[in-house]
């Protein structure tokens, strides 16, 4: 699936697209109402279990957050796992979940729960879940980006958001993310909805950013929710981006599109980056012409963040 945004979404004001689509928006309000006060959510007692999700489709840092709390629990010697719904269009974040831990996959999250607990886990971080109707979570977080918040504030389709911002009256723990962006408006909004929900910040770091010559020229290209802060994160750590692609949110390059990626960092006289999710995705031959930045995210005031998490634990 290749889905890109419409622009309009992240506008600062809903234009005619979004007013025109309201009514659709509206439609799908109605059946998601429906569904959250039908259903019964199951929770477990011989598991905890974590969401890491949002309420802005996508490019929020969920699979980034989901990681780091897996390696502040791994420190800790807590048995730890990721469950993430099986989608044929997310394999790259499925394999950087593997390849940092144990990561139970299938349709329904239910299942993947259950097969946890038959391994002996004590912990499950959810990379995304908040609208799943089957499922009670001990301790959830919203994650939002710090660029692109809550865009036009509208909901699909007129706008980005899942649920109304209204919602987060149900959620106890929002997570801001980028890179080190002001949030002060972001948190007075947040905060006018519900003065008790408690507000965590982190910043993408990279990891590798010692391999790239800051001289150099650079092109940079990605397929993800977040490309303006990625953009954002390569220029603040001082490379000299030149020019950007932005591609649809876990979109399969095909030889064409790096072969005119290619051209234009050729024509340009400049070197070729991109995200790790990016690379992953990269099925040919010529990708020794293009390095990947790894990052990983760094919590403020990390101790008095997990210490809501190990109390959940204990």
């Amino acid at each position: 699936m290749k889905f890109k945004k419409p622009k309009f979404w992240d506008y600062e004001k809903p234009n005619v697209s979004a007013y025109l689509l309201w009514p659709i928006s509206i439609a799908i309000k109605i059946i998601n109402y429906l569904r959250t006060n039908i259903k019964n959510k199951k929770r477990y007692s011989s598991i905890k279990t974590i969401c890491i999700g949002n309420i802005y489709l996508g490019g929020t840092g969920k699979t980034s957050l989901c990681l780091k709390i897996n390696e502040l629990l791994c420190k800790a010697n807590i048995k730890s796992c990721f469950i993430k719904k099986y989608y044929k269009n997310q394999l790259d974040e499925q394999r950087i979940l593997e390849n940092n831990g144990k990561l139970f996959k299938s349709k329904k999250r239910i299942n993947s729960t259950e097969q946890a607990i038959s391994e002996g886990y004590k912990i499950a971080l959810f990379d995304d879940g908040l609208q799943d109707q089957s499922l009670n979570y001990d301790l959830e977080f919203v994650c939002f980006n710090n660029i692109s918040w809550i865009g036009n504030g509208l909901t699909i389709p007129s706008g980005p958001l899942r649920e109304n911002l209204q919602r987060l009256k149900k959620y106890n723990n929002v997570f801001l993310i980028g890179n080190g962006e002001n949030t002060e408006d972001i948190k007075n909004h947040i905060l006018n909805i519900d003065p008790n929900i408690n507000i965590y910040e982190a910043k993408y770091i990279p990891q590798n950013i010692n391999e790239f010559e800051k001289k150099e020229k650079y092109l940079a290209f990605s397929g993800i929710g977040n490309h303006k802060t990625f953009v954002s994160m390569l220029k603040i750590n001082g490379l000299n981006i030149i020019k950007d692609l932005e591609f649809p949110d876990h979109y399969n390059y095909s030889k064409n599109d790096i072969e005119k990626i290619n051209n234009v960092s050729k024509k340009l006289s400049c070197n070729i980056i991109t995200t790790e999710k990016d690379f992953i995705r990269l099925n040919t031959n010529r990708v020794n012409e293009i390095k990947y930045v790894k990052t990983e995210l760094k919590i403020m005031n990390e101790e008095k963040f997990f210490k809501v998490i190990s109390n959940l634990y204990e």
